[in-house]
């Protein structure tokens, strides 16, 4: 009998909550010109989201629709929290939120709750799970294979049959397998996956505990290369094969261009690293709410893709590039990614010279 009720109590307040929603989400919306616009970010363990998408795409936001309002939120790799945050801005009458899944699969019901309520949800950077309006992002395929290719060109004649640690990224992330599969499309037959882990969260922490793992199951000598999904697994990586006392690094690949990672490659301890554009990812979000919240429609995409949930979903998948020592200048700084200055700290001048990084 008391199951019954908890199960007829639990459907009532659903009811209400998806009543409630709708009517705030139409009381709360602007005019076409000027709407509000939530932004929902998964965490801040990665330097990218506080330091690149959100203020990159609150400038083109703003520059695309100067009456249009943003909220901000970061759920802090917490799922739960990250769907308070959007019942709280469906609320307040948010028309668009952009979605960057910290748990693509346990947000579903809550891009369903949005859908109901009226509020469009586009995906951002990871393909999200419901009815999404629209997606943004990277070809998560091509990532992987520059990875892979970079690694298989770092290790020379070791490239074929040696062998690499594949550390991968989170398992929650749908990015985390399009990455592997498309860095083993690459190595697949080329190399032994000596080891392979997972690393929660993309946690640097993590990766070193993996990594050390991996150094004494096969001892050093055993690993050619190291497949680092990120930047921030890459420092797990590097920090561990350091501690074990391996002065010659194998190779290791990254991906974001974090500042560190950039870093890391002048002082050859990182091989490469994968740049994606944030601006153009920002820029492409950007003009993506805008069309949704004013036409309902996501605009012109360039192409679609399915998620587990949905089929045909309009998306832009933008094209990542392949960053070494020699790409830093070209890429990097004249793409006005980062200054010379900031990259070459002092203890980095002379390697930032044998790099032609100066001035």
């Amino acid at each position: 009998m008391r199951t019954g009720v908890r199960h007829l109590t639990a459907a009532l307040v659903a009811a209400v909550l998806t009543v409630s929603l709708a009517s705030c989400g139409e009381d709360g919306a602007k005019s076409a010109d000027g709407f509000t616009v939530g932004l929902l970010l998964p965490s801040r363990s990665l330097p990218r989201w506080e330091h690149a998408d959100k203020p990159l795409i609150e400038e083109q936001l703003k520059r695309r629709c100067p009456e249009c309002t943003l909220m901000y939120a970061n759920a802090e790799n917490d799922a739960a929290r990250q769907h308070q945050q959007m019942v709280s801005m469906i609320t307040k009458g948010a028309r668009v939120l952009i979605l960057d899944a910290a748990d693509t699969r346990a947000l579903r019901s809550s891009i369903q709750e949005a859908d109901r309520a009226g509020t469009r949800v586009i995906a951002y950077d990871r393909l999200a799970e419901g009815p999404i309006a629209g997606f943004v992002g990277f070809d998560g395929a091509e990532v992987g294979r520059l990875q892979g290719e970079g690694l298989l060109t770092a290790m020379g004649d070791k490239a074929d049959g040696g062998s690499v640690v594949m550390m991968n990224g989170d398992p929650i992330s749908p990015n985390a397998a399009w990455y592997r599969d498309g860095a083993l499309s690459v190595l697949r037959g080329r190399v032994e996956i000596a080891k392979s882990y997972n690393t929660a969260g993309w946690n640097t922490q993590e990766a070193h505990t993996n990594m050390a793992a991996a150094i004494a199951a096969l001892g050093p000598d055993r690993i050619d290369g190291v497949l680092a999904a990120n930047d921030a697994i890459a420092a797990g990586v590097i920090s561990a094969l350091k501690s074990a006392g391996v002065r010659e690094l194998p190779p290791v690949t990254g991906q974001d261009a974090d500042i560190d990672a950039v870093r890391r490659i002048v002082k050859g301890e990182q091989y490469m690293t994968v740049y994606k554009s944030f601006r153009d990812e920002a820029g492409s979000i950007a003009a993506m709410a805008v069309a949704v919240g004013r036409d309902g429609d996501p605009g012109d995409t360039p192409t679609t893709i399915d998620s587990p949930t949905t089929r045909d979903i309009p998306a832009v998948l933008l094209r990542p590039a392949s960053v070494t020592v020699d790409g830093i200048g070209p890429t990097l700084v004249d793409g006005g990614v980062y200054t010379v200055r900031r990259i070459c700290v002092p203890e980095l001048r002379e390697a930032c010279a044998a790099a032609g990084l100066t001035g």
